[in-house]
């Protein structure tokens, strides 16, 4: 693992070199500005090349006007994060016009549209699909076709390995741990599959290997993500899921352990008696449902039925008491009527998830959601998603209010305006949840006791109790997460 330099002033090649067996060879070491659009696993992405480059001798920089190689590691999922990464592509094209500069575009959006970006964008001097990422360290020096792209795409995705390098970006004490990549299923709006390739997983030994390098560098929080955690181990015969956490809860220094999309139907009991029972590992569940009414999960290739998800959230709640779901749902899928829409708002008002990801329906060519009938209109569906949220946010802010006078182990993260702290509680992942603005003395990666004196429909507001990490779980709650 490697912390990423950074360097500021002009853009400028360094030549380097050096004579081997009494021949002269040359390096060029270029300053590389990275932009990472997308998910956490994109994230992951980004730091396996920057590590990869730092290896071989370059250099990352903050600033896009102070490198000489500008990379776009892209989204391509849905159509907001697709006209993102094209913004965000000829934004720093713009920056060619100044200087000579090499303009890298890879992520999801390369794997999926090389071939036509070619044409439309002929700013971009290299295109890298997710399965091809290594050809990174070939991109900084390969000669340029006059007029044409470079074009590296692979068959889908790339693997980490626990011997290729990687920068961890971020806080130093939280990282991402990807332990599988691809994904299998089937699901009619989803692209993941043909971007991404099919499912593979990384053996447990890597894994639990790269965990504990990390924790010697002073992580605290894993957070694991992959397209389905629950898929882990499967094809491999080395350990599932459960067994991944049995082993990465003994690693020393790791404090807090999350899962990060958990597929509905591969929740079993073992695995929630894991998390339960497991006190490292966060009670914290985060299942996409989708929706609720049978026939649009049918559709969707989801679930068999809406009362199913019922059982399944009830059987969780049961298994792991105290347990902080998050979900994502989607509105305005082909054919949704206003009755299944209704449906699902009922049901997120009853059920009292504690996060829900609200997302409009994308039509996506190559999906066979694409292809159905009914389509609905984008203004009816920016109305399902705005009554959604309203909805969620009222259901939000009841579980917030719920938590006032507890007291919470809170991860201190940064420090925010005016100087007071802000930091998140096991129920709260990176990104995706609310914070909690602290009062009193602590530091960024340290884990305190905090009580909760006030709540909003995201975010809640706590006094510390005590400062510095290792302090323990709060008493107060009888042993219960958020």
């Amino acid at each position: 693992m490697y912390s990423a330099p950074v360097a500021n002033g002009c853009a400028a090649a360094v030549v380097d070199r050096r004579r081997e067996g009494g021949n002269e060879s040359v390096v060029v070491k270029r300053k590389v500005y990275f932009v990472t659009l997308g998910c956490p696993k994109n994230q992951v992405d980004t730091e396996l090349m920057m590590g990869m480059l730092v290896e071989h001798g370059h250099e990352m920089v903050l600033d896009p006007a102070a490198a000489d190689v500008l990379v776009v590691n892209t989204c391509g999922f849905i159509e907001d994060s697709k006209v993102e990464s094209i913004d965000t592509i000829l934004e720093l094209a713009r920056l060619k016009e100044d200087a000579e500069r090499r303009l890298i575009v890879t992520g999801c959006l390369s794997q999926r549209y090389a071939d036509e970006l070619q044409h439309e964008l002929p700013e971009v001097d290299v295109f890298i699909g997710t399965g091809r990422l290594t050809a990174i360290t070939t991109a900084m020096t390969v000669p340029l076709q006059e007029g044409r792209s470079t074009v590296y795409v692979g068959a889908g995705h790339t693997l980490a390995e626990l011997e290729r390098p990687r920068v961890v970006l971020g806080s130093f004490f939280s990282a991402y741990l990807r332990i599988s990549e691809g994904c299998s299923r089937t699901c009619s709006f989803c692209v993941i599959p043909k971007v991404r390739g099919r499912h593979e997983s990384r053996p447990l030994a890597s894994l639990v290997a790269e965990a504990t390098s990390l924790a010697l560098q002073g992580v605290v929080e894993l957070n694991l993500v992959a397209q389905d955690l629950t898929a882990y181990g499967q094809g491999r015969g080395d350990g599932d899921l459960a067994d991944l956490l049995r082993a990465l809860v003994r690693i020393e220094g790791i404090r807090w352990i999350r899962l990060l999309y958990l597929y509905p139907q591969r929740i079993d009991d073992e695995l929630l008696d894991v998390i339960a029972g497991e006190e490292k590992v966060c009670q914290y569940i985060d299942m996409p449902l989708q929706h609720i009414n049978t026939r649009i999960l049918r559709a969707m290739g989801r679930e068999q039925s809406g009362a199913s998800l019922c059982r399944l959230i009830a059987r969780v709640r049961r298994r792991v008491p105290g347990v902080v779901l998050r979900t994502s749902i989607m509105v305005g899928f082909p054919g949704e009527t206003e009755a299944e829409f209704g449906e699902l708002v009922e049901f997120l008002k009853e059920a009292a998830i504690d996060h829900v990801g609200v997302f409009r329906y994308s039509r996506e060519e190559g999906t066979l959601a694409a292809r159905l009938p009914d389509q609905v209109p984008a203004a009816v569906k920016m109305h399902r998603y705005r009554t959604l949220m309203e909805a969620q946010a009222q259901v939000s802010a009841e579980r917030n209010a719920a938590l006032v006078g507890r007291i919470e182990d809170v991860l201190v993260c940064e420090v925010g305006r005016g100087g007071r702290l802000v930091g998140r509680t096991r129920g709260q992942a990176p990104g995706i949840d609310g914070t909690v603005i602290l009062e009193g003395g602590a530091a960024p990666g340290d884990i305190i006791p905090t009580r909760i004196v006030g709540a909003g429909s995201y975010d809640l507001r706590g006094v510390v109790l005590a400062c510095g990490a290792g302090v323990g779980n709060a008493v107060d709650n009888a042993g219960s997460s958020l």
